[in-house]
């Protein structure tokens, strides 16, 4: 498959002349073949026009065509084979097999989508029957179902170049509400985009569907992507990546002469929490297990476990030493792009450097553009007295907090944010102390997990890949498993209409 560098607007392709950037190989930092162009105002504008005639037809495609249509896509994304992981390997340093299990996901979202649009549940048709007799005024007949919002800006992420970008979970969600999707791409890997791009773009005219319902973009800087969200015709943003972008994202559509829903999915450090007794029985076993996840893809998902809360003393000692032994023996691995190179490698030294924390372990050094694991302690009372503890160091980075006693932690886990995930650990005497602590964290965390870590997010309709902000801008959302179609869906009641005006859902 030819990566060429161009936009991909609604069925057609033009080259980019609002300046230009290359893919860069993470592992060198040096620029990949191929020149990318960024969009201008007008292609903006052209793909929103184009999104906004595509919706009015695509909204009403019946299900099984709908339906039909992830699964094409999906078909035509396994169709592009070993070109699309080569130019993802280069642009992520991600290893093969992580990529391999990321296009399986990717693919399995699409057709685990297309299966909850044909069940047709999303739409939560109701039906309340009108009583002329009843007293002392009639009951009107009314009708209600969900109907799609319109076209959706999506945003590719960094650290799922497959998962959660082109043809990712938002855009998969959104193409099964019935909106249309504009991807602004991820500018760390252009060229993986493209060849998604160019895949969905093919599953539309096989489709035979109106080419506004996708296009994909590219950006040299942040203007196409604000315009983007700006342009009154989109109706719905899905984000996942940094917390200064989802924030700035937010502030442009609520700035809009009519706001529009912001889903963006941005930082958690997915506390851990272990309790004595699990932390007295299984000490070495759970501290194997921690770095395990810690490091997993260089700590760059979005659920790596960045900070545990245990109490003091001799137990909590054998954990540490043992996960110390253990990050000492794992060398640096690559990181996504330099730049976030960087801010992982400024991260750990501003932990370094701070007076209230020590450091624990680290892991063997590498390039400039890869990542060392690092573990550090400090005390539940500098952790409280220093909120900037609480910042997310993208990359395997994690701290413990030392508590006095069980009401400490307590006091800790209050002074959280909003997470994606909190892990617990316990054993059969940890049950009493678990019990009183859980109501606080289903305010806290949109997953809670027993003995396991947040890392492997399962896509299936019971799962929670969200939560209270910071985590995500909407704590009622969330951004995997098919509760995700209803982001871009909103009721609409129908009263006392004649059968014949009805949509055929509700007739």
């Amino acid at each position: 498959m030819t990566i060429i560098g161009n936009l991909l607007i609604a069925g057609s392709e033009k080259r980019g002349t609002n300046g230009e950037f290359h893919g860069i190989e993470s592992a060198t930092g040096n620029p990949l073949p191929v020149s990318f162009g960024g969009a201008t105002p007008e292609d903006v504008e052209r793909a929103a026009s184009k999104a906004w005639a595509a919706f009015q037809l695509y909204r009403e495609t019946d299900l099984e065509s709908r339906a039909a249509f992830l699964e094409t896509i999906a078909e035509e994304v396994e169709s592009i084979v070993d070109s699309l992981i080569v130019r993802a390997m280069a642009e992520t340093g991600l290893p093969r097999g992580r990529l391999e299990g990321e296009r399986a996901r990717t693919l399995g979202q699409l057709r685990l989508f297309a299966k909850e649009v044909r069940d047709g549940r999303f739409q939560e048709l109701r039906f309340d029957g009108a009583d002329p007799s009843r007293k002392p005024a009639p009951k009107p007949d009314l009708r209600l179902r969900n109907v799609p919002l319109g076209p959706v800006a999506v945003f590719g992420a960094s650290n799922f170049p497959l998962a959660f970008s082109v043809a990712g979970g938002d855009t998969a969600s959104a193409l099964a509400a019935g909106c249309p999707v504009i991807v602004k791409a991820h500018s760390a890997h252009p060229g993986t985009s493209e060849l998604v791009g160019r895949a969905v773009q093919r599953a539309v005219a096989r489709a035979n569907l109106h080419p506004g319902t996708f296009s994909l973009i590219f950006d040299t800087g942040f203007e196409a992507g604000q315009k983007l969200v700006a342009d009154p015709r989109i109706r719905a943003v899905g984000f996942t990546g940094s917390r200064r972008g989802g924030t700035a994202l937010m502030e442009i559509a609520s700035r809009r002469k009519q706001p529009i829903p912001v889903y963006a999915e941005m930082s958690s450090i997915n506390p851990v929490i272990l309790f004595p007794d699990a932390l007295k029985n299984r000490a070495r076993e759970i501290a194997s297990a921690f770095v395990a996840s810690l490091v997993l893809g260089a700590g760059q998902f979005c659920t790596n476990p960045g900070l545990l809360l245990a109490l003091d003393g001799a137990d909590l000692d054998t954990f540490t030493q043992t996960a110390a032994e253990l990050l000492a023996e794992i060398s640096a691995q690559p990181m996504l792009t330099p730049s976030i190179a960087k801010a992982y490698s400024d991260g750990v030294a501003k932990l370094e450097r701070h007076p209230e924390v020590r450091s624990i372990a680290s892991g063997k050094t590498g390039s400039a553009y890869e990542g060392a694991a690092a573990l550090f302690e400090t005390s539940a009372e500098a952790f409280l007295a220093h909120h900037e503890l609480q910042d997310e160091v993208f990359g395997a980075a994690g701290l413990i907090v030392r508590c006095r006693n069980l009401a400490q932690l307590d006091e800790v886990v209050d002074a959280l944010e909003g997470q994606l995930t909190v892990a617990l650990h316990i054993d059969d005497g940890d049950q009493e102390a678990v019990t009183s602590l859980i109501p606080k964290l289903e305010l806290l965390a949109g997953r809670l997990l027993v003995n396991g870590f947040g890392t492997g997010v399962e896509v299936s309709p019971a799962m929670v890949h969200g939560g209270p902000y910071p985590a995500t801008s909407d704590g009622r959302s969330t951004s995997v498993g098919t509760l995700a179609i209803y982001r871009f869906l909103r009721p609409v009641s129908y009263q006392d209409f004649p059968v014949i005006l009805l949509p055929q859902a509700l007739r």
